[in-house]
């Protein structure tokens, strides 16, 4: 049965990687999900926060609801490894591991519509767009918990550098908010050999990029975990022309909106002060993409409970990541559990454009939502 049930998610797996579809586009993808719930015998609801799919089961007459989740999308990146099931599509692929994640839940459904030995309500929610960090959103605003109310919700995101078969997690912050920035710096610009007639915003710019590096090491809290990178410097200069304006891109990384608070005042305050002491001017956007990821506890005990049966090794204290995650969204409403699960110790890192997806997971995965939904919703006893 199981050996089966690995070939059937192996092919939805490498079908999905085959065909990647980037953020709210995932129209093949969702019709391909809701093709196979409704084959399995489930209530398929589509067109969920754009091509988001919701399905679900019930049995017993049990009032309790939990949400079991996937992503669907994939990113904007060319693939660079020669595999059969490599995508189609050129400068898309499932670099992440969404169409894992996609197969592993599909493979849940089907099982507990085969043995439904549970009581209550199980609601499959395939998310689109978790990359854009938007798609939660657009599900939640779609009436999501209003129309599948759920009192729990869970979900799974494989990790390389673990080995298969390993599950981690915490209680707790588990991953990081993200904020995004956008500094422009406005100059004069000119010729270049005339830089004395200038107000050069290259200069302003590389000194603003300096002086953000204090904004962690001098104005947080030493224990409070954050990242502020700029990872873009853009001018509309060109080789004998000095530029009139520079914009600084970049992001932020927290646990906690004080120190996101903390690090939009001291941002703002440093870019618009030394643009100034440069004779030029700044103007800061400022947005706050992902919400951390937080795990309550029980269900957090639950997910443990649940991975010891299928899990070959479990690590109950998993480190912080500073990367974000779109089902924080879902778990600001509700209670609930994110986990890890190992994708192979030599894999690939995540959004690599050789990464691939580890098909000896697939078990696992489906296994986990098995043993947690008959966790979270028992059977009475007869």
């Amino acid at each position: 049965m199981i050996a089966r049930d690995m070939t059937e998610m192996a092919a939805w797996r490498r079908h999905l990687h085959a065909h990647p579809e980037t953020g709210f586009e995932e129209h093949e993808t969702a019709a391909f999900v809701a093709e196979i719930l409704r084959a399995a015998g489930l209530e398929v609801a589509t067109g969920i926060g754009g091509p988001g799919v919701v399905a679900t089961l019930r049995r017993g007459g049990g009032n309790r609801a939990i949400g079991l989740r996937a992503d669907m999308d994939a990113l904007l990146i060319q693939e660079a490894a020669d595999r059969p099931h490599r995508s189609t599509i050129p400068g898309r692929m499932h670099a992440c591991g969404h169409d894992g994640h996609t197969a592993a839940l599909l493979g849940a459904a089907q099982a507990l519509t085969a043995e439904p030995d549970f009581d209550g309500t199980v609601h499959f929610i395939f998310q689109p767009a978790e990359e854009h960090g938007r798609g939660m959103q657009a599900m939640l605003d779609d009436g999501l918990l209003s129309r599948f109310p759920i009192d729990e919700a869970y979900g799974l995101h494989n990790l390389p550098g673990l080995p298969v078969g390993h599950f981690a997690t915490r209680p707790g912050p588990l991953m990081a908010a993200e904020d995004n920035f956008a500094i422009t710096l406005t100059g004069r610009g000119g010729h270049a050999a005339r830089p004395h007639v200038c107000i050069d915003p290259i200069l302003a710019g590389s000194a603003v990029v300096m002086a953000l590096q204090q904004v962690v090491a001098r104005r947080l809290d030493p224990v409070a975990p954050a990242v502020l990178s700029v990872t873009e410097f853009l001018t509309d200069g060109t080789r004998n022309v000095i530029p009139t304006t520079v914009r600084i891109l970049g992001d932020a990384r927290s646990f906690r909106p004080e120190v996101s608070a903390i690090i939009e005042a001291e941002l703002r305050r440093i870019a618009e002060a030394t643009a100034a002491a440069h004779g030029a001017t700044a103007s800061v956007a400022y947005t706050r993409e992902f919400v951390s990821t937080l795990n309550a506890a029980e269900p957090t005990r639950a997910a443990l409970r649940a991975a010891a049966t299928c899990m070959d090794t479990l690590d109950p204290e998993c480190p912080m990541l500073m990367g974000s995650e779109d089902f924080a969204r879902l778990l600001a409403h509700v209670p609930g559990n994110f986990a890890f699960v190992g994708n192979g110790v030599d894999c690939a890192g995540l959004h690599n454009p050789t990464y691939d997806f580890d098909d000896r997971a697939l078990p696992h995965m489906r296994d986990y939502y098995l043993a947690l939904v008959r966790d979270r919703l028992p059977k009475e006893s007869e």
